[in-house]
């Protein structure tokens, strides 16, 4: 192992090179070679059309002081993009959009688990984990874009085994990583002590290693050799190349805070009652239904967005102890990060590989979901992964929807502009938005319908206004909010009209008031 510069790293990296690169959204990305790629490619065009190959694509969601792979969205520096979601950073995302660099979304599971079939010299993942979705080679096989298609890389292939459907996402060769940690000794062993995720560094460095390529690993310090406790480091010297030390502004915790949160990495635990409660809101009244599907002892995957509120309404309501919330990032227990900080979690009991995650997940360890939606059609599909030309991919979406027993997808009835007024145990809808979300059919199949009532999925969509289940008569209205109108207010806002239960009720009124609903058995 040899301590470089970060100039000199971003030397190491060739025109046409494979790049596999660490980071979960506001966590973990390696910034300072990040920005010395770009500085380099600046001036001196080089490296030119690179293939990126990344999970959740790191950024802050800002298209003007973009952090993350947004440091690589100067035109022709990046070539393809391989990733399971590349929404936060949104140049990069409007790249892919407008056709002018590659990109193939998977599902971030399949990703995770690439990294370790690459590692292994495995020719890929075979799993069903697509299937009746956009990655499926018979619907679009991943391609975001025109640019990608026309490639012709087969990415997936749709394979039978004794008589069953799978998809195997092929593996294909790394030349170079550069991915993060908090600790390297002087020989090169890498602690994570400081982050708040554990990701996929170690599978991403064993499988650039094995393919011959070159790991680069960005630190917060370089600490004297044996000094770090075996059972903390997370990538051994023998798989570390170069190691990188970064000023303090190119390696925070988080992009969501300028200071290290020694909660987020499980070094303390913070009062659950200093963890603030969401105001009364729409999100919250969504948050609040979502919540009201929470069982003693279950264990919950919760998305990012409004169902990450779900966590904070469990703990408000002091039921959170009582069952496990998770997220796809790692973190077991504890209640989630919202907005930009969504992937950390406080107070986790555990915070395991990403790729560990995805090995539970698929395997079916989950009692229930709660994720997003952007569109629901009538069969019951759901899409969060493109829409027009902005394409974010699925993230984790996939993965946790198709192996769920239960979904509860939550979103907002109609997007833009509009004015409610909740409280006393009612919603009054004064100005609604003019975006419609229940359409005919969806722009991207992110979530098969058709597929969940082959599994016998119990599937949910909850909104402010209306809760829906997905039944043999296909998608079907099982709740109003008082105060809602059935026909102005729902049915009139649909692009399909539902199937109507025959005990339509009435939303609890709970949900529409300031005080607590006492989920926890008091009222």
């Amino acid at each position: 192992m040899r301590i470089i510069s970060a100039a000199q790293a971003a030397a190491l990296i060739g025109d046409g090179q494979t790049v596999a690169l660490g980071g979960f959204g506001a966590y973990s990305a390696p910034d300072y070679l990040l920005q010395a790629v770009a500085e380099r490619y600046a001036g001196c065009g080089s490296p030119r059309g690179i293939t990126i190959f990344t999970g959740i694509s790191a950024g802050n969601f800002d298209k003007e002081n973009g952090m993350g792979l947004s440091r690589l969205s100067a035109r022709g520096l990046i070539g393809t993009i391989i990733a399971g979601h590349i929404g936060n950073p949104p140049d990069i995302a409007t790249l892919v959009g407008t056709n002018e660099i590659a990109g193939f979304t998977l599902p971030l599971g399949v990703v995770m688990h690439l990294f370790r079939a690459i590692a292994g010299k495995k020719p890929g993942v075979l799993t069903p984990v697509g299937l009746g979705t956009f990655a499926d080679p018979r619907i679009e096989g991943c391609a975001a874009n025109q640019k990608a298609a026309a490639q012709g890389r087969e990415i997936v292939r749709l394979i039978e085994l004794d008589g069953e459907e799978f998809l195997l996402y092929r593996s294909f060769p790394l030349d170079a990583c550069l991915i993060r940690g908090t600790y390297a000794d002087e020989r090169g062993n890498i602690s994570l002590a400081h982050e708040a995720l554990v990701e996929a560094q170690l599978e991403i460095a064993a499988a650039v290693k094995n393919c011959g390529g070159t790991v680069i690993v960005q630190v917060e310090d370089v600490v004297q050799a044996g000094s770090l406790p075996a059972r903390q480091v997370r990538i051994p010297a023998a798989l570390v190349d170069y190691v990188v030390k970064s000023p303090p502004e190119f390696h925070m915790q988080s992009y969501a805070a300028p200071v290290y949160r020694p909660e987020l990495a499980g070094e303390v635990k913070k009062p659950v009652g200093s963890i603030a409660p969401l105001g009364l809101s729409l999100r919250k009244v969504i948050a609040r239904r979502g919540a009201m599907e929470l069982r003693p002892g279950c264990l919950v995957n919760l998305g990012i967005g409004i169902p990450s509120g779900v966590g904070n309404v469990a703990n408000e309501e002091g039921i959170a102890e009582s069952m496990t919330l998770s997220l796809e990032s790692g973190p077991i227990g504890g209640v989630p990060e919202a907005g930009v900080g969504f992937g950390g979690s406080v107070n986790a009991e555990a915070v395991i590989g990403i790729p560990d995650t995805f090995d539970l997940y698929d395997g079916g360890v989950l009692d229930a979901t709660f994720l997003g939606a952007a569109e629901v059609d009538r069969d019951g599909n759901v899409n969060v992964s493109k829409f027009g030309t902005r394409c974010t991919g699925p993230g984790g979406f996939i993965n946790i929807s198709q192996n769920s027993p239960k979904v509860c997808f939550m979103l907002s009835f109609t997007s833009g502009p509009q004015t409610l007024e909740i409280g006393g145990g009612r919603l009054d809808i004064i100005s609604d938005g003019p975006g419609v979300k229940f359409v005919d059919r969806v722009q991207q199949i992110t979530f098969s319908g058709s597929y969940a009532r082959r599994k016998g999925q119990k599937v949910m969509y909850i909104t402010e206004r209306a809760v829906f289940e997905l039944r043999g008569e296909g998608v079907t209205l099982t709740e109003l909010a008082p105060g809602a109108d059935l026909e102005r207010d729902v049915l009139g806002r649909m692009a399909f009209r539902p199937a109507i239960a025959a005990d339509l009720r009435p939303m609890d009124a709970r949900l529409f008031r300031e005080q607590k609903m006492g989920l926890g058995g008091q009222a």
